[in-house]
């Protein structure tokens, strides 16, 4: 990616972020995205951190500019806390968890597995803690909100440019908008390992709904069933499954 590039678009759908009332986005359009579609993250004169030129190795103060454009990223990020999982929504769970509650548990998924050859599992925890977080802007879309799958990835493919052009651009933004790109893509073990996460997460979750509230929520375990990739991911499944069947 060049790290010079400028946005190919304007981000008319996307709203200047004024926090805290940054709305989601409505328009639909018939307009198409490929999960490898680039992102170009504008990079800007003042990364966050700068080499100090007496060459002693030490960091010089990132400046206001810098930290600035950090907190206003972390201040819309602040809505992933806030705004539930639409399954547990529209399944009337009570006191549903967040989309923030639902990646930090994947983080911590990756922070707990065995070493597997050809994964690394730092960059696990960093795609689990970045794979919905275009969500913040465009909240939960699922399956049964009725929208394309080329829509969702449009939708949030221009959430994820205006938050990295929010970032200020740069390594970092860049990172976040690599890492986005191949988990959507499935395009390596990583993004395999954490695809499998996400269905885990979910499903032990769906667990604890029903060992708590005493619902039924035999349709999230069917959605996923099959449909690991991973050895892993087969067997925390069937570890899930069999408690389940414990409880019954």
């Amino acid at each position: 990616m060049n790290r010079g590039a400028f946005f190919s678009k304007s981000l008319s759908l996307v709203p200047s972020f004024t926090p805290p009332h940054l709305p989601f986005f409505h328009h639909r359009s018939a307009a198409s995205s490929s999960p490898n579609r680039a992102i170009h993250c504008m990079a800007n004169d003042s990364p966050l951190s700068q080499p100090n030129p007496s060459g002693d190795g030490s960091v010089s103060v990132p400046p206001a500019s810098s930290a600035s454009s950090a907190i206003d990223f972390l201040s819309l990020c602040s809505r992933l806390k806030t705004t539930p999982r639409e399954g547990w929504v529209k399944r009337d769970v009570k006191n549903p968890e967040s989309i923030a509650d639902h990646m930090y548990r994947m983080g911590l998924m990756a922070l707990v597995s065995s070493d597997i050859p050809g994964v690394n599992r730092d960059k696990c925890m960093k795609m689990a803690i970045v794979h919905d977080i275009a969500e913040a802007i465009v909240g939960d879309i699922t399956p049964s909100c009725g929208v394309s799958k080329e829509e969702k990835n449009r939708r949030e493919s221009e959430a994820l440019e205006h938050m990295c052009k929010l970032l200020g651009g740069g390594e970092r933004a860049e990172e976040i908008a690599e890492l986005w790109r191949e988990y959507e893509a499935n395009a390596s073990p990583e993004a395999k390992v954490v695809k499998d996460f996400d269905k885990l997460e979910m499903i032990l979750q769906a667990l604890e709904y029903e060992q708590e509230q005493g619902k039924d929520l035999e349709e999230f375990f069917q959605s996923t069933a099959g449909k690991f990739q991973t050895d892993i991911g087969k067997a925390w499944a069937l570890e899930i499954a069999s408690r389940r069947r414990k409880q019954q």
